[in-house]
């Protein structure tokens, strides 16, 4: 019986890491959506550098800028899309142990149970005497 509830247990901590990991996976995508964001912004900027018309010509110096610090915050959330995908990596192998033993928790309770069938099947044809010729007078 302890290990029904062992293979039960494993099976809740299996359905609370998978989330874990679905948790981490929304992380890295609104990361990437948000660093793809960053780069359309100074493809903008490059293009606004590198136009001839003279509104932006006063403002180059303000759109070398800008681009400065999209490029640091393009590496900033490079370095998080990095943990970010490496805590996806390691929540998805803490998922698949945890569900590889709840497996073979299962399986023990499986045989364990036909076991104990075998054992109660056993006791039950030696208990009862399968004809009167083998009882003793």
């Amino acid at each position: 019986m302890a290990e029904q509830n062992r293979s039960k247990k494993l099976k809740r901590l299996v359905t609370v890491q998978r989330h874990l990991e679905k948790m981490a996976e929304s992380d890295l995508a609104a990361t990437t959506r948000h660093r793809e964001e960053v780069a359309q912004s100074m493809e903008v900027v490059i293009e606004a550098i590198g136009s001839m018309d003279p509104v932006h010509r006063q403002f180059s110096h303000n759109y070398a800028e800008r681009y400065g610090r999209l490029r640091i915050k393009d590496q900033q959330l490079e370095n998080v899309q990095q943990f970010q995908e490496n805590k996806v990596l390691k929540e998805r192998t803490k998922g698949d142990r945890l569900d590889e033993h709840m497996k073979d928790a299962r399986d023990l309770e499986d045989r364990e149970a036909s076991d104990q069938a075998i054992y109660d099947l056993l006791e039950i044809t030696l208990a009862a005497p399968a004809s009167s010729k083998l009882q003793k007078p």
